[in-house]
């Protein structure tokens, strides 16, 4: 009608947070997670967080799309643009999630969950040193079900696998080693927390804020406010609310609804 690009004309209107978030919201949930993946991989600051955090959080199913998508709008393969910034354990266990198939359904088999919870004791806690390439191989060749479960044994076997990772690994390897074991438990509780430690304290760290608010808006969404009601006491919406101001608040909030 207007023989103008809709995202040009919206990005020289907005500006600041508001304009990267509502630019984030034109695309669709796959293009969104491929766009902060790149910006992630090849933006002025290189951000592997934010990329760790977008790939360990997603289903297999949502990997695939995104990839595909990643190379035909990037024109380079994500697994190219991560072998040039990660690194060592950190980029094993990232080319690992991204290509090896998982079953998706709900269904576990006990006596494996069992198995790996026993390999990744004797990987782990019960030596000196860790054999990172166990942690990698059970964690990106695993379902979430499954995982959930391992995590479970564990527990009653030797305590928590979430301590064991963080005291047997570090830096962004840890992170993504979690992240992949949260999400498999629960990943509205997991979200809950990346916004609640994006608001927490002075300032407000906005990339974070905009990334998940407007990655999960159309996923699970209601699902976080549930778990952020129930572990903060507080409304996610109030917790927006009192941490933004002006047109970036109120595109948050409509995002987050009601």
């Amino acid at each position: 009608m207007y023989s103008e690009d809709l995202v040009k004309r919206l990005a020289s209107e907005l500006k600041g947070d508001t304009e990267r978030a509502v630019l984030l919201w034109m695309y669709d949930p796959a293009e969104r997670d491929a766009t902060v993946v790149r910006q992630a991989l090849t933006g002025n600051v290189i951000d592997l967080h934010a990329a760790t955090e977008v790939i360990c959080s997603r289903t297999p199913s949502q990997i695939q799309v995104f990839k595909q998508i990643y190379h035909s709008k990037c024109g380079s393969y994500l697994e190219h643009d991560l072998e040039f910034q990660a690194s060592g354990d950190h980029k094993k266990l990232l080319l690992a999630y991204l290509t090896k198939p998982r079953y998706e359904g709900l269904e576990v088999d006990r006596m494996m969950a069992e198995k790996d919870a026993k390999s990744l004791y004797k990987a782990g806690e019960k030596r000196l040193g860790t054999d990172e390439k166990t942690f990698i191989n059970i964690f990106s060749e695993r379902s979430r079900a499954h995982l959930a479960v391992v995590a479970t044994i564990y527990q009653d076997m030797y305590g928590s696998l979430k301590k064991a990772i963080k005291s047997e690994t570090s830096g962004y390897f840890e992170f993504g080693l979690l992240t992949i074991l949260r999400c498999a438990q629960n990943p509205a509780k997991y979200f809950a927390k990346v916004l609640y430690k994006s608001m927490k304290g002075l300032g407000t760290d906005d990339t974070t804020l905009t990334r998940v608010v407007v990655t999960r808006a159309e996923i699970d969404m209601q699902y976080i406010k549930a778990e952020y009601q129930k572990k903060y006491r507080k409304s996610l919406r109030d917790a927006i609310h009192s941490e933004t101001s002006g047109n970036y608040r109120t595109f948050l909030l409509n995002l987050v609804g009601h």
